[in-house]
């Protein structure tokens, strides 16, 4: 039996209590989610949600953010200002309050906003706990009021400093703090602006601007439309059933229901829901009173126009949902978001909402339209013959689990071990390079794909003839993740997907190709930070036995440079009138890479698999939106879009670089 320890020396002096807004400083990724890019962002995004709020209960038209040259942000809106009188809780004033007291707001029950994207009471005061220094400006009936702080601690009282032009409204500045976000306190222009597109998107007839007083980058937003100019900007590219977008508004209760919906001739779905203009990117109930009713309502339409024969099965959602482009925007006063991240919406009674409204209302739009009730129909007829035609080509090619004994391509060479966090799959363009990397490779954890030719552009086609592509078949069940609606990301066989082709324009076309596929049919294994793309050198350099490789053009420049200089140093005479091949002392002339299949299993080893050298790209999607764009732009059917693009960048050719 263990003899149980006793410890006299621990008692009350060794428990710490926390106060004011030292909890946050203390445990910042508990209110923030982490301390590195995204936590600094998520800064911005506290503070402007605020000036949000205000547009969304129709008290501000206005939204400027400024990112200063100093590394602070400002944030201003007209809205009702924050309230200057003191609280009777505090005995602070009201905006001291807001902005140093934990869970302290106007968004609890029957405080000031019916409907917040807030719920907690903690953002204001976050970002003043994680900010070197914050400044409060607010406009009250024309009078001015200031206040300061510093890491949370109220540095400046509360002061009236006189009249101004602003009748109401609310002004922060604040400056992250280094020592909390010590991995950057940069702001990304990017971000911002991309972020305050999507509020001004949700939020109809709200005027956002943003500045960057850094570079003096400037963009404004203002969509009259709302959900229904965002639905339209999602299908920029694509070819639309109609130009005409069904829109609905309508309040059920205490909460409003806004849908926007628009199809086009593609064949992916891009739903976007959203709850007080929080985006739910693991849906919720909202989504799914939305995706059953719009079901329904077309089945019986079909039913009801004789599209659908009486022996024919019901069109299924994921038919239906082809093509489909739609915002589902709900607000309500009380939302119960699963998590701290808010990625899914709980609340049961919003699925009822929803449904009510687009039953009602979508079937007046089919009736009201009945040639783009027709199209609709049409086109989910066409998937569903697609869906049937390829079930049993999908069965003969979906792996059912990692290693269920289901035959592997032939062309795949496989590693030995069977963990997929340490294995990789090489994807390689040709079989000339494939036998190199087979040879090369560390076949414990490195397997090698080889691929013929160019794989099918799946911008343009449905499953059931991709499904009728030996390439794009034997990568699926390479992968073992399976497609469609059995798709498995805990199937994954590998951990590291790395596409490596030639360093040319049919390189870089097969690659597009290929992420192509990924994006839209294994979007998880993209997310999940599983794919790669390699980068082989462009050139070799020798002096002897000695080998040099460049992965660019100026890193070609810097390595003879850098050879040139060693000469020098070591007394060496060197003739700068020679060329420069000679000055830096090659004993063969710079060979330029055209493809891997020049390289021998040893070189390929060298420069591209060996991961104590090789240099990987990692392939991650920041905005999804955008990288739906531009795969439309670029792999769709519209040409003149392709055209445009081309023409806009060709001012960036080096002539001499094109292999012609």
């Amino acid at each position: 039996m263990v003899k149980q320890k006793i410890d006299t020396s621990y008692d009350g002096s060794q428990i710490q209590v926390l106060e004011g807004l030292e909890p946050v400083r203390k445990r910042p990724g508990m209110y923030i989610g982490s301390t590195g890019y995204d936590g600094v962002h998520h800064l911005i995004k506290e503070i402007a949600d605020n000036s949000i709020d205000e547009a969304i209960a129709g008290f501000a038209t206005r939204i400027d953010v400024v990112i200063q040259e100093d590394g602070g942000v400002t944030v201003t809106d007209d809205g009702r200002g924050v309230p200057v009188d003191n609280n009777a809780k505090t005995g602070l004033s009201t905006v001291e309050t807001v902005y140093t007291v934990l869970h302290a707001g106007g968004k609890f029950g029957n405080g000031g906003y019916k409907v917040s994207s807030g719920l907690h009471g903690v953002g204001s005061s976050v970002v003043n706990a994680l900010s070197t220094k914050m400044i409060v400006e607010v406009v009250r009936l024309g009078q001015l009021y200031r206040i300061e702080f510093e890491r949370g601690v109220t540095t400046m009282p509360l002061k009236k400093l006189g009249k101004t032009d602003r009748l109401t409204g609310t002004t922060v500045t604040f400056y992250p703090d280094p020592t909390i976000f010590k991995e950057t306190v940069e702001f990304d222009y990017k971000w911002v602006v991309n972020y305050l597109r999507h509020q001004a998107y949700l939020t109809k007839g709200i005027y956002v601007a943003v500045r960057d007083e850094r570079t003096g980058e400037r963009e404004a937003f203002y969509f009259e439309g709302g959900i229904q100019s965002y639905v339209k900007h999602l299908n920029v590219g694509k070819d639309v059933v109609s130009d005409d977008i069904f829109y609905v508004e309508r309040q059920v209760e205490d909460s409003m229901v806004e849908v926007a919906v628009q199809y086009n001739e593609t064949f992916v779905e891009m739903v976007k829901p959203f709850a007080n203009n929080v985006l739910t990117p693991d849906g919720g109930t909202h989504l799914i009173g939305f995706k059953s009713a719009l079901t329904r309502v077309i089945n019986d339409y079909a039913r009801k126009s004789g599209l659908l024969k009486e022996k024919e099965e019901n069109l299924s959602g994921d038919d239906i949902r082809e093509g489909l482009t739609a915002i589902i925007l709900v607000k309500l006063p009380d939302p119960q978001f699963e998590g701290q991240t808010k990625n899914k919406l709980g609340n049961p009674e919003v699925r009822r909402y929803v449904e009510q409204v687009m039953n009602e209302y979508f079937s007046y739009y089919l009736d009201e339209n009945p040639a783009v009730a027709k199209k609709i129909v049409g086109k989910a007829l066409l998937a569903a013959r697609a869906r049937k035609a390829a079930r049993a080509a999908r069965d003969n090619v979906i792996r059912k689990g990692a290693l269920d004994g289901m035959s592997l391509p032939g062309k795949l060479a496989d590693c030995s071990s069977k963990d997929p966090s340490e294995s990789e799959i090489y994807i390689v363009e040709g079989e000339s390079a494939g036998g190199s990397a087979k040879s090369g490779r560390d076949s414990r954890t490195q397997a090698i794909l080889p691929l013929r030719g160019k794989v099918l552009n799946v911008e343009r086609a449905r499953l059931d003839r991709m499904l009728g592509n030996t390439e794009i078949v034997n990568l699926i069940k390479a992968l073992g993740v399976g497609i469609s609606d059995q798709f498995d990301i805990s199937g994954l066989r590998y951990h590291r997907i790395v596409i490596m082709t030639d360093a040319d324009v049919d390189g870089s076309h097969i690659s597009t190709l290929l992420l192509t596929f990924l994006f839209r049919y294994m979007k998880e294994v993209v997310d999940g930070g599983y794919v790669y793309l390699a980068k082989p050198p462009l050139f070799l350099m020798r002096i002897g036995t000695k080998k040099y490789y460049a992965y660019s053009d100026e890193e070609r420049d810097e390595i003879m440079d850098q050879l040139i200089a060693d000469r020098k140093a070591k007394g060496t005479q060197v003739d700068e009138t020679a060329d420069r091949n000679k000055q830096a002392g090659l004993t063969a002339p710079v060979q330029r890479y055209k493809g891997l299949g020049e390289m021998d299993a040893e070189q390929l080893w060298d420069t591209t698999m060996n991961p104590d050298n090789r240099v990987l790209i990692q392939v991650k999607v920041d905005d999804a939106e955008k990288a739906d764009a531009i795969f439309t732009k670029l792999m769709g059917d519209q040409v003149d879009l392709r055209k445009s693009f081309i023409q806009s960048r060709a001012k960036f050719i080096k002539v001499e670089e094109l292999d012609i």
